[in-house]
């Protein structure tokens, strides 16, 4: 069986409905347990330029964020659908999501 890591960084108060989101599309799912994750909390940095529409701080402007690294790992065939959910819930334009095979022994 195919899997893959999942990694996204979300501002910690909307790090809840990610992980929600993510187990609700199938994400951290091993045997008997469902919405397995891990989270580790740091600084987001980023600089929002001309056209963007940032949740979060102000075009031109340089910005940090308090932030949840969730990583998760997933059947390769609920990849989309976890990448999707992710998407509908998270609250930037343009979501940090790192997807990357790995091996479950």
């Amino acid at each position: 069986m195919s899997f893959y890591k999942i990694v996204v960084y979300v501002p910690i108060a909307r790090a809840d409905a990610v992980r929600e989101a993510i187990g609700k599309a199938g994400g951290g799912a091993f045997g008997n347990y469902s919405f397995c994750s891990f989270s580790v909390k740091g600084t987001g940095r980023f600089l929002p330029g001309e056209g963007a529409h940032p949740a979060i701080g102000e075009v031109g402007k340089p910005q940090s964020v308090e932030e949840e690294r969730i990583e998760v790992a997933c059947r390769a065939e609920v990849v989309e659908d976890v990448l999707a959910a992710i998407r509908r819930v998270h609250p930037y334009e343009e979501p940090a999501i790192d997807v990357w095979p790995v091996e479950i022994r």
